[in-house]
């Protein structure tokens, strides 16, 4: 099954708003789908955030979410990739690297000098995933893509 790419815009609200409340739970946050929805609206709306949509036979199946930041050293745009999260159902299916190459992409199409995530040192699956997608570990935690 191909999972195609898109940045998220109006109409993909409510559909995204339900896997960003499971992201949160998966963290340890109670439900909240008005609250993740509101977020997710306001992040959209005011262009706070990029928020990048796979879908697999037509449903979104999983997302992306950068924030934009700005290296004064290397006087240019970053993006730290805040977010990512495939639903449980779609997993293994190459979602998560799919989406991990269409925010390097994007970053590299807007002309950012880098792009950045982190995640915990016992998330062993997420690690072996980005590492897998040539993302550089360190020992802060933080993964980073050089895109110049």
């Amino acid at each position: 099954m191909t999972t195609s790419i898109s940045r998220a815009g109006p109409a993909d609200l409510d559909a995204l708003a339900a896997l960003f409340d499971a992201y949160r739970q998966f963290y340890g946050q109670p439900a909240d789908l008005p609250r993740a929805r509101q977020w997710l609206r306001e992040r959209l709306r005011f262009g706070e955030s990029v928020v990048l949509v796979a879908r697999r036979a037509g449903a979104i199946a999983g997302f992306a979410q950068l924030y934009p930041m700005f290296s004064s050293v290397r006087t240019a745009r970053t993006w730290i990739l805040n977010d990512l999260y495939v639903d449980a159902a779609t997993r293994r299916a190459g979602v998560a690297r799919t989406l991990l190459d269409a925010a390097a992409a994007f970053a590299r199409a807007d002309g950012a000098a880098g792009i950045a995530l982190e995640t915990a040192l016992d998330n062993v699956p997420a690690r072996a995933l980005y590492r897998a997608a040539g993302w550089q570990e360190d020992a802060t935690q933080w993964y980073s893509l050089a895109l110049d």
